[in-house]
């Protein structure tokens, strides 16, 4: 069996796509999440769509690589972050200051802000 060629979406990469693509969310305020500015936000994902339609159109597996340390969650506001997010203090909510966190490697996927589903 032959092997694959793979596309090594990184953690902010994968991030961008669930905010924009998966979400729905503005650029400026998916950017906003993440911490960062809203061009990084779009080089970020421009990134992470040309990598994916390379996965697609040239059959390739998609390899993830989480955060290091992992994405947070809010179990407050269901605000989510990722441990490379330029947040100072990443074990309270960038949103509401609320200490209860989750940490996952991924963030919660069912999890829609924009259009108020669980």
């Amino acid at each position: 069996m032959a092997t694959l060629e793979e596309v090594h979406l990184e953690a902010d990469e994968l991030e961008a796509l669930r905010l924009a693509d998966f979400e729905g969310l503005y650029q400026s305020d998916a950017a906003e999440k993440m911490g960062v500015s809203r061009q990084t936000f779009g080089n970020i994902l421009k990134r992470a769509h040309e990598k994916v339609a390379d996965a697609l159109i040239h059959r390739k597996m998609i390899r993830m690589y989480p955060a290091h340390g992992g994405h947070r969650w809010c179990n407050r506001c269901g605000r989510t972050w990722s441990g490379t997010s330029t947040q100072v203090n990443r074990d309270i909510c960038p949103e509401c200051d609320d200490e209860s966190l989750s940490r996952r490697e991924y963030p919660p996927y069912g999890h829609r802000h924009r259009h108020g589903h669980e």
